[in-house]
């Protein structure tokens, strides 16, 4: 057995927990890949599916930075100077600091300077100076910050990674999808032609015997061996396609990151239409909710929205005049809550405002135009999906109609080959004809062949739609 094979059977082991093990081992033993193993071996080991959690990974990080915003703080100051055997100042600031929710923070202080050149406004009474108090702004940054805004775009963010890693599962399984029936369409077509490749060979040995007891013209013999040439060619043409889609195929098979080949033993298997919209999770969407804005796209696009109407009110919020106040209660002993008063305090005030705010406006007029195009492209996606949607689901009905139409095509045609080839054998027909009429049929079956992979494809289509990730 070839390495590739093995690895492949060995994928295939792997699966049996998920797939379950009579199924399994009965598609092993029959040498058969059926499209719901295959989808399954496409979501457990494709790399491009591990590509896609990194996005949601990249969500959580980007949330988890975002919270680090509001982490307490604490902060540690301190400068000495020493010249001469003279100390001119030491000066220890230490700080423990809560940052909010909204624009306001609470503050504990130490300081203990000392120092004979020491700065008077830095003296402190022996062993130190406590204070405790808040630091809040009273306009720009009160009911939004840069803290907040970060916080919130972090967890829209989040939620559009989560819609984004459906929507690229959801283009893999799709492509993948289209490979594998491909390859079933292509592997119908060299059994179609196999099965008259063989009938085109018993007619040409028996019309040789024929011709030998002298039944049947020599002639016949030259117009049977055509037939067979022509037979052989459609067999090799055949062949050839349903390699080269078992070579696509190979493309999303891989184990433990490494590719596989498909083998020429291994064979595709039909999918019923309901069992293919069970694996798609397409049946399951349509029952329970047919609203396109529960569409991963969707809400990709309303996370993108609330990440940009965070970011407008932060700028908004910018227009604001910045007025930050600090107020700290002092004690040089902070053992006694009592100590701490009215009486003894240190307070800050800060105010700027620019005074024509063109940057600030500028900013804001940028933030409602991108906000403006994030909605144009929501209305306009929303309407894209709800008429390829429909589009897509008049394609399956037309093409059920059309199956069952060709079925019944391919029926009658088997029974005039059959009726024609009882007459060649009883002298009454020619061989052009019965030629003629098996054509026909061929032409029948590898219509039906690609009306059904239509169905398929279509259903498909429907999927990739949705953007739905199994």
């Amino acid at each position: 057995m070839k390495a590739t094979t093995k690895h492949l059977l060995i994928g295939f082991i792997m699966l049996l927990g998920n797939l379950g093990l009579a199924q399994m081992q009965d598609s092993l033993r029959l040498n058969i890949m059926n499209f719901e193993e295959y989808l399954g071996y496409v979501k457990l080991h494709h790399p491009l599916i591990k590509q896609a959690n990194l996005t949601l990974e990249f969500g959580e990080a980007t949330l988890l930075k975002a919270r680090g915003g509001f982490d307490p703080k604490v902060e540690v100051d301190y400068d000495r100077k020493k010249f001469k055997n003279t100390e001119y100042y030491d000066i220890l600031n230490t700080t423990f600091k809560i940052p909010t929710w909204f624009g306001v923070e609470f503050k504990a202080n130490f300081e203990e300077n000392t120092g004979e050149y020491l700065n008077p406004s830095l003296k402190v009474p022996e062993g130190g100076l406590y204070s405790a108090g808040i630091s809040l702004s009273l306009a720009q940054g009160l009911l939004t910050n840069e803290r907040m805004a970060s916080l919130k775009k972090a967890k829209f963010f989040k939620k559009q990674s989560l819609a984004d890693r459906q929507i690229l599962v959801n283009e893999l399984l799709y492509e993948a999808s289209l490979a594998y029936f491909d390859w079933l369409q292509a592997y119908n077509e060299e059994q179609i032609f196999a099965s008259f490749l063989e009938n085109a060979a018993i007619r040409l040995n028996a019309i040789t015997r024929s011709v030998e007891v002298g039944d049947k013209a020599e002639i016949d013999i030259t117009e049977a061996r055509i037939v067979l040439q022509s037979r052989k060619l459609d067999m090799e043409a055949a062949s050839l396609k349903r390699q080269k889609a078992s070579l696509m195929v190979s493309n999303f098979l891989w184990l433990n990151e490494i590719p596989l080949e498909l083998q020429p033993e291994i064979r595709p298997q039909m999918p019923a239409l309901s069992s293919l919209e069970s694996s798609l999770r397409i049946q399951e969407f349509l029952v329970q909710s047919d609203e396109i804005s529960s569409l991963p796209k969707m809400q990709s696009l309303d996370a993108k929205i609330g990440r940009l109407t965070a970011d407008r009110s932060l700028k908004r919020n910018k227009l604001l005049p910045v007025i930050d106040l600090q107020y700290n209660l002092l004690s040089s002993d902070y053992e006694e809550l009592d100590s701490f008063n009215t009486e003894n305090y240190k307070a800050f005030l800060n105010f700027s405002f620019p005074l024509f705010l063109r940057k600030e406006r500028g900013d804001l007029e940028l933030a409602n135009l991108k906000l403006q195009d994030a909605q144009f492209e929501q209305r306009a996606t929303a309407y894209r999906i709800r008429n390829k949607v429909e589009a897509v689901r008049f394609e399956i009905n037309s093409l059920e109609t059309q199956v069952a139409l060709v079925e019944e095509i391919v029926e009658d045609y088997t029974t005039l080959v059959s009726a024609e080839d009882r007459k060649f054998e009883l002298g009454e027909s020619s061989l052009f004809l019965i030629n003629s009429r098996e054509q026909k049929l061929i032409d029948a079956r590898l219509k039906a062949n690609s009306l059904q992979i239509k169905e398929l494809i279509a259903t498909a289509k429907l999927f990739e739609a949705l953007g739905l990730a199994p």
